[in-house]
């Protein structure tokens, strides 16, 4: 049985970055950029007032308060710079194109206008409420890093530097299938049945990644329903196709036998984890991925947080995550050979020191501990004080 470290890195090995294409960039919100993005442009484009106020040549460092200048026009945002030879003064608005050989601006509120004079109440420094072409950002430069989820921040950005497209990562095709006869829709239930809680669970969490979803089913443990929807994941082009359930040894797991007589190749099979050990990785030669997950909520959660995750992020040429290595307020319950993924909550000591919490009663079955924890423990079988905490989402920064 492979461990977690070998097992992921065989997954990994099967990954490739998906391929990039254009997109608009105001609606590329939560891709990730293909390549780095180089200003076109200084931000600001040109010095720029800070402030409503008057603009002047300073003819010293300090402007003496008391001060008199004669206002020679006015320069309004959007206005076309009035280079005014011989002008001591003009009033200007904020984002006013400076004139040329103006250095300074002074605010209004500190000064007195009459008629055409303005008198400044105060000193003033040369040089003061004046923004400078490319204090921002200089043309040429890096403006974002190739790997970057396109956020809000980096609209504001795309859209200032005046960028109509932006190379992104294609978006990887994913289908979820959802095995077992007990799982049905919210609504009255059967006898012996169970809500199935897997199948949009794993919707939301692929819905954060902004992947092209190509749908869930939820298929029975007896016909050809599985067969079906893989064909239908197959014949969509996915790029990845999740299933949960049918995955271990009984008499109805018969996921591992379906996955090959319809042509899928086994990469491995069951990794020694806790939760979640039955869990099968297996590839279709020109195909998709397959990551077959147990069906307890839990095991779900594990395989979607520490294989589908990384899968993903290695779909959008991102570098692995890397863990914080935490103190433990107690130790966890550990097996010999087994990577343990257990959920818990961040605080801190009366030392002001982070210190881990275990969360208390969990097992495979009980989503309530998930509901309320803050972060993912994961440490191997040797016992320790110290463990890997892990957001509990999949990270996607690069």
């Amino acid at each position: 049985m492979l461990s977690y470290p070998d097992a992921l890195a065989l997954l990994l090995g099967a990954v490739s970055p998906l391929g990039r294409e254009s997109a608009p960039t105001e609606a590329a919100l939560g891709r990730v950029l293909a390549t780095d993005i180089v200003s076109p442009l200084a931000l600001p484009s040109f010095d720029n007032a800070a402030m409503d106020g008057y603009a002047l040549r300073a003819a010293s460092d300090v402007v003496p308060a008391g001060s008199s200048y004669v206002v020679a026009a006015m320069q309004a945002a959007g206005d076309v710079t009035q280079a005014l030879p011989g002008a001591e003064a003009c009033e200007i608005a904020t984002g006013a194109r400076m004139p040329d050989g103006f250095d300074t601006v002074v605010p209004i509120e500190r000064t007195e206008r009459e008629g055409e004079q303005v008198r400044f109440l105060a000193d003033e420094r040369r040089g003061q409420n004046v923004r400078h072409a490319g204090a921002d950002i200089a043309v040429g430069e890096h403006a974002l890093a190739r790997g970057r989820r396109i956020d809000a921040a980096a609209i504001m950005l795309l859209a200032a530097l005046g960028i109509e497209h932006v190379d992104v990562v294609r978006r990887p095709r994913v289908a979820v299938i959802t095995t077992g006869s007990e799982l049905n829709a919210p609504g009255p239930l059967p006898p012996a049945g169970i809500h199935d809680s897997n199948g949009p669970f794993l919707a939301a969490s692929l819905a954060r990644w902004g992947v092209d979803f190509l749908g869930r089913t939820r298929v029975p443990d007896t016909g050809d329903g599985f067969a079906s929807a893989m064909h239908r994941a197959l014949d969509a082009k996915a790029d990845l196709v999740v299933t949960t359930g049918a995955v271990s040894a009984g008499r109805f797991d018969f996921v591992p036998a379906a996955l090959a007589s319809l042509g899928a190749t086994a990469l491995f099979h069951k990794v020694a984890i806790r939760p979640g050990k039955p869990l099968l990785a297996a590839r279709f030669d020109g195909g998709p991925l397959v990551l077959a997950l147990p069906g307890n909520p839990i095991a779900v959660a594990v395989g979607y947080r520490f294989f589908v995750g990384p899968v993903l992020r290695g779909m959008a040429g991102l570098p692995p995550e890397s863990a914080t290595r935490v103190r433990l307020a107690a130790p966890l319950a550990r097996r010999e050979g087994m990577q343990h993924f257990a959920l818990g909550s961040l605080a801190r000591d009366v030392a002001g020191h982070q210190v881990a919490h275990e969360a208390e009663g969990q097992a495979a079955y009980r989503i309530v501990p998930y509901a309320q924890a803050d972060t993912w423990l994961s440490a191997a079988g040797e016992a320790g004080d110290t463990a890997d905490a892990w957001p509990l989402d999949v990270s996607d920064a690069s």
